[in-house]
């Protein structure tokens, strides 16, 4: 069983789908978690023993959180889960939007996660950072901004995981692929048929569930995976494993 052993693990985008996910798996594996989200997220989820409010775009913020979170003693992981996108398509892509989902998704997590490494160098037992990426990142599948943000948390995830492994820092990132949560409200609102349609875009025949993603992200957190750094791992139903709708029109 993967165990904690009651190190502060942080969360951010704690107060979403995949963050409560995230929330309850980590209780589960005996750790104090961290919980982090803009100020309206509601917190308050058995589990977390820490909060902090505050907006990932906003770096001011992220420095002053960074140093409230440290006040509590240095972090064995922390996991960056916080996203969010809605430019669909480079149609969509205003300057505007363009500067929000890359901070958002990328500078935010890089800009926290740059606070916190130095507490975080030469804990007995080694850290770990853990990012929450997609498979936009390997793939193109819309969503151009968020895209290029979560490609560019694949590249800093290497960046920590090669400079900072002689401090027994690990870092590595897990590729989620379509999941249920708040970010399809609006699509299915536009077209309630989607879910239907995007189901069959995957090997498994279905979208991957919260619980899935949260198992595999404690892993990587965990000393159960001591040896793995720098990788990024698919949670993705076999999506990016190949091209299953072009399979299905040259076999018939």
């Amino acid at each position: 069983m993967i165990d904690f052993d009651g190190g502060r693990v942080i969360v951010t985008g704690a107060g979403g789908g995949v963050g409560k996910a995230l929330v309850a798996e980590l209780a589960r594996c005996n750790a104090q978690v961290v919980a982090c989200d803009l100020p309206e997220a509601d917190l308050g989820a058995d589990g977390i023993v820490e909060a902090h409010h505050f907006d990932l775009v906003d770096a001011a913020a992220v420095e002053a959180a960074a140093a409230r979170i440290l006040a509590g003693g240095a972090p064995a992981a922390m996991i960056s889960n916080a996203g969010w996108t809605r430019a669909e398509t480079l149609d969509q892509v205003t300057p505007q939007a363009l500067r929000h989902e890359m901070d958002l998704n990328f500078t935010g997590a890089a800009l926290l996660s740059h606070a916190l490494l130095p507490a975080m160098r030469d804990r007995p037992g080694g850290a770990a950072f853990v990012f929450v990426t997609s498979v936009n990142a390997l793939a193109h599948c819309g969503n151009p901004a968020y895209s290029a943000a979560k490609a560019a948390l694949i590249a800093w995830t290497r960046a920590l995981a090669t400079e900072e492994g002689g401090h027994g820092i690990r870092a590595n990132a897990v590729a989620p692929g379509s999941i249920r949560t708040g970010a399809w409200e609006h699509r299915i609102a536009e077209n309630p048929e989607i879910m239907q349609g995007v189901r069959r875009l995957y090997p498994l025949g279905r979208l991957v569930e919260p619980a899935e993603v949260a198992r595999t992200v404690a892993f990587l957190a965990s000393p159960a995976a001591s040896g793995i750094t720098g990788a990024t791992l698919p949670v993705d139903g076999g999506l990016t494993a190949g091209n299953l709708p072009f399979l299905r029109q040259i076999a018939g």
